[in-house]
Formats: C-alpha cells, structure tokens, sequence
C-alpha cells in the first residue's frame, strides 16, 4: 500500500514552501547531518561536526611544528645519536637509576660518534644530550597520538565525510611513516664506515626526507584545518587574481625547496665551510664549487656549494614572499 519512500528534500528558502530534494550527500540544514547506518539513522550537528575536526587539526599542525623545532635543537645540541636503539614502547621509560644510566652510557660507547668526537665525555654530559633525543621522540610520540586517537573517535562518531576520511587516512598514514623515517635517519649516523674519518653524522639525503616529510604532514594539516574552520573567499575570479594564485603556489614551492638545501647545509655542518655575508669568504663565488665529480654531486655532497645553493634559494624566496605580499594588497 505505501509507494516508494521519498527523497530527503528541504525548503528552497523563500515563503512558497516548495520543498526540493536533496543531492546524494547534502544535508537537510546547516545545523544538522543524517547519517545513514543500515536501519538506524544518527543525527550530528554538521558545522559543528566540522568546526571540532577543523580545530583537531589545527591543533595537530601546531603539534608538528613543534617537533620541527624541536627536532632543530636537537640537532644543534648534537643529540640526535645520543640513543642507539628504537623500541616504540620500551624507551618510553628513561633511566632512574645510577646502573640504568651506566648502562645506557656503555651502549653509546660502542658506536662512532663517542669513539670519534665525544671520546672524553662524562656522564652528566651525556645525560643532557640524551634528554634531548629522548625529548624529540617523546614528542613525535605525542604527534601521534594527537592524530590517531582523535580519528578514530570521529570515524566512529562518523564526523567525517567520505572525503575527509580519506583525508585522515592519509595524514595518519604519513604520521607513522615519519617517525619510520626518523629512525631510519639516525641510524644512519651510528653505522660504523671504516674507510672515513670524518665526524659521524646522519645521512643529509635521510636528514632531507625527513624534514620534508614533517613539512608535507605540517601544510596538508593546516590547509585541511582551515579549508574546515574558513569560509571559502568571495572574491571574483579575475585574471589577476589566478596569476596571484599561481605565484603564491611556486613561492610556497620555492620555500620548501629552500627548508630542504637547509636540511643538507645541517647534515653536511656545511654552514661552518664560509662564515662571511653576503660574500663567501673574499669572492661572490667560490672557486671550489665544482671539485666533486660527477658535477650533480656537487648539488648534494659538495658542503661549498650546498650552502652556496641554500644561499641564493633563501634570497630568492624572501624576495618572493615580499613581492606577493605587495601584489596581495593592491587586490
């Protein structure tokens, strides 16, 4: 006897009281969401939903931009192979004993940066470079947590579009696989390498990725947070306004690759070859730019023209973030 049940629809908005039917995926207000589950049908308060999702991540962002820093004092400080072995859980717990703490002191003994650099360092020394590392992966824990625990709870809630599901996915994914790269970074740096007798440091192509990588979760956080917490611009789009928008995306392009030549000049302490501004040293460029061979090795290998290049991308990029903020105001 009953016919086929009718589409959702809502009030086009005017006094006429046509009703018309939803799109697959549009809710019914701005104030509330229904969720089809089976036979039940949950309703959420929609903006709300989102306004608490878009926070969640802004929060994260500022959770990863503090282990950016961190992980920057930490590598000032020489502390990032200070601890010799992960365990996600185990190292957890830091030494609270003398016996503890001798013998975290003696696994450090047994690799290159004690027998090489810090040959003569005492206990107490060591403890506060290890604070530091320990410190760094305390927070990367938190990163984390901040992000997993929180998903899941929304997913479950179902606060999250299939969009944003995905979205979340992709985050969460590349949170754990950063700390992955972390370690994989610092490993690096406790590898023995018998034929050189330079200071052991980690790899700057390892030490690269995973500043980089820390940059992408940091961007897709926060551009995902405000895409949820702003309403979308109203200005028209002009001609003008597209070419804005393609040169803030290169200079946005441009200071990424600058953060990364900088990730090189700290694993290569490339910063320490000129210490002289704006000129290295007595000449505008150095002669010994290109002694590597093959030439791209250069570009990589070479601490001379690693920092020459982290010079010219960091003008360059300072030039063109004050030339979009010039062009911005005349829009």
């Amino acid at each position: 006897l009953l016919g086929p049940r009718a589409a959702p629809s809502t009030q086009c908005g005017c006094s006429c009281g046509i009703r018309i039917p939803l799109r697959p995926g549009q809710y019914s207000t701005i104030s509330e969401v229904a969720l089809q589950s089976g036979r039940s049908t949950v309703r959420l308060p929609s903006k709300a939903a989102e306004q608490v999702v878009g926070r969640w991540l802004l929060v994260c962002s500022g959770t990863v931009a503090g282990a950016v820093i961190l992980g920057g004092v930490t590598r000032l400080t020489e502390s990032g192979l200070s601890m010799v072995d992960w365990h996600l859980v185990k190292e957890m717990k830091p030494p609270t004993s003398q016996e503890e703490w001798e013998a975290e002191f003696q696994k450090y003994q047994q690799f290159p940066e004690f027998k090489i650099l810090n040959h003569d360092m005492t206990l107490a020394e060591f403890k506060f470079i290890w604070y530091m590392e320990y410190s760094h992966r305390m927070w990367g824990r938190l990163v984390g947590l901040a992000y997993l625990l929180p998903a899941a709870y929304f997913w479950r809630k179902g606060w999250l579009s299939h969009n944003m599901k995905g979205r979340v996915l992709a985050l969460c994914g590349l949170v754990c696989f950063q700390g992955l790269l972390g370690w994989y970074m610092v490993k690096s740096g406790l590898e023995e390498k018998p034929d050189s007798h330079d200071i052991p440091r980690v790899s700057q192509y390892r030490l690269a990725a995973h500043l980089g990588s820390a940059l992408v979760l940091y961007c897709a956080s926060l551009w995902t947070s405000l895409s949820l917490l702003l309403p979308q611009h109203k200005l028209p789009e002009t001609r003008q306004l597209l070419w804005l928008r393609r040169f803030a995306h290169g200079t946005t392009g441009l200071v990424f690759l600058t953060a990364l030549s900088g990730a090189f000049v700290a694993g290569l302490d490339a910063g320490l070859v000129y210490n002289s501004f704006p000129k290295m040293g007595e000449s505008w460029i150095p002669e010994d730019l290109f002694t590597f061979s093959p030439i791209l090795r250069n570009v990589f290998e070479n601490p001379t023209m690693v920092q020459f290049d982290h010079r010219i991308l960091g003008i360059t990029s300072v030039t063109a973030i004050t030339a979009l903020y010039f062009m911005s105001r005349r829009i």
